[in-house]
C-alpha cells in the first residue's frame, strides 16, 4: 500500500472551503491542464454519499484513462472519501478533510493506493507514479493558494 498525504492551511472559513471542494466541477480548476481532466455526464452540484463520478484523464506515456469513483461517505462541511471503482489503480482511497484553525482551515488530502501488476507496479510507482502524484497534488496546493490565498 502506498500513501500520499498533503496538508495545507488556507486563510478562509471551513464553510467556504467546503463549498468549493464539495462541488465536483471544481476538480477542473485544480487539476493540471496537461491531464485534460473531463467529467463524463452532468455531475450534481454537490457531493453526496453514494455518488458515482465518471471522468477521464490523460496520463503521460499511457494516453487516456477512464475513471469511475464512488463517494463513500460525507461528513457535511468536514470530510468525504472517494474510492476508485474503475481506473488505473488496483486500489485508490482519497480522504478529504477540513479542520478549523486559528489561521483559517487546515485541508488534508490523504491518499492510499495500490498500483497493479505486483512487483512491476511497485517499480513503476517508485520510478514514475509516486512522483507524478506528488506533482499533481503540488499543483493543487498552488492552485488552492491562488484561489483562497496563503495562510501566514
Amino acid at each position: 500500500m502506498h500513501h500520499l498525504k498533503q496538508i495545507q492551511t488556507l486563510p478562509v472559513d471551513r464553510e467556504i472551503l467546503w463549498e468549493f471542494i464539495s462541488v465536483p466541477q471544481n476538480l477542473n480548476k485544480i487539476t493540471p491542464p496537461e491531464m485534460a481532466f473531463e467529467i463524463i455526464g452532468e455531475p450534481p452540484e454537490k457531493t453526496f454519499a453514494g455518488l458515482l463520478l465518471e471522468y477521464r484523464v490523460k496520463v503521460p506515456l499511457l494516453g487516456w484513462s477512464s475513471w469511475l469513483t464512488e463517494i463513500k461517505y460525507v461528513e457535511e462541511g468536514f470530510s468525504f472519501m472517494d474510492e476508485q471503482r474503475v481506473g488505473p489503480y488496483k486500489l485508490w482511497l482519497h480522504t478529504h478533510k477540513l479542520e478549523d484553525t486559528d489561521e483559517g482551515t487546515r485541508m488534508t488530502d490523504d491518499i492510499r493506493y495500490l498500483v497493479p501488476f505486483g512487483p512491476i507496479g511497485s517499480l513503476a510507482n517508485a520510478l514514475y507514479v509516486g512522483r507524478t502524484l506528488r506533482q499533481v497534488f503540488h499543483y493543487r496546493r498552488v492552485k488552492m493558494e491562488e484561489i483562497f490565498g496563503k495562510a501566514q
